[in-house]
């Protein structure tokens, strides 16, 4: 198989833990340079150094501190960057919001997860698409989550911006399609870490049981009666990179979370 990847420069939003870190190794280690960005310097600095031990000259990495949610800092990243040839574009950068019924959220908890999930994803697309599209090459991959598509009470907020990055990539997709930049999303299902742990503390808490227990009567509406691993949401955004006929798309990687 051809490797789509080397010798390009990818930017990684969300990079300095979780999937953001996961798939920026995952794109090092297949010969991307990477950039590394997110609003905490300290973390998105051990990422790039964990890219430079594990693969020396051959795995370049820089970090950028940005918030994506932020148009004037959306826009001094771009010129940051003016010098970079960023032909992938990987939107990771995501908050869980607040877990509660929709009549106790405020307004202001609303939109700031719009302001992260969504606005971010529009404003970074904005910022750095045109220069794939002047050059004819380019692959976009906004991360959305099979909660976007399937019922998921006490979390309003979360579900339907991620519904909401799926409507922006597939209309995205017919418009710059046609210039030589594929749009596609990436929809995981839950995946194993802080998050997660968070989720079932909070269930816990609220039924009375334990953090296990919440755990268990999540993981059972799967097919596979598990959680996905950081390292497949990884190995997704590879496979993806590699199919150039693919746009427009919304893969799911829930471990058979949802079935359509």
């Amino acid at each position: 198989m051809t490797n789509r990847i080397a010798g390009r420069t990818a930017l990684v939003t969300g990079a300095g833990n979780g999937l953001g870190r996961a798939i920026s190794l995952g794109l090092a280690e297949h010969g991307a340079r990477v950039v590394l960005v997110g609003r905490n310097t300290q973390k998105l600095d051990r990422v790039a150094a964990e890219i430079h031990t594990a693969l020396g000259d051959g795995g370049p990495a820089r970090a950028a501190v940005c918030d994506t949610a932020d148009p004037a800092s959306v826009a001094a990243l771009a010129a940051e960057l003016a010098e970079e040839d960023i032909s992938i574009l990987i939107n990771n950068a995501g908050i869980a919001g607040p877990v509660a019924p929709l009549v106790d959220i405020t307004p202001q908890d609303w939109d700031a997860v719009f302001a992260v999930n969504v606005r971010g994803v529009y404003l970074m697309c904005a910022a750095f698409i045109p220069a794939m599209t002047e050059r004819g090459r380019g692959d976009v991959i906004n991360v959305a989550s099979v909660s976007g598509k399937r019922p998921l009470a006490r979390r309003t907020p979360y579900t339907a911006s991620k519904m909401a990055v799926i409507g922006l990539t597939t209309s995205l997709a017919y418009e710059v399609g046609p210039l030589g930049v594929n749009v596609n999303t990436l929809s995981p299902g839950p995946v194993r870490g802080p998050r997660m742990e968070r989720n079932f503390r909070l269930e816990a808490e609220r039924t009375g049981t334990s953090a296990a227990d919440a755990e268990e009567a999540f993981v059972s509406r799967s097919a596979l009666h598990r959680m996905v691993e950081e390292s497949e949401v990884a190995d997704a955004v590879i496979a993806m990179l590699h199919m150039p006929g693919l746009c427009a798309a919304d893969i799911d990687l829930s471990a058979g979370m949802v079935a359509r």
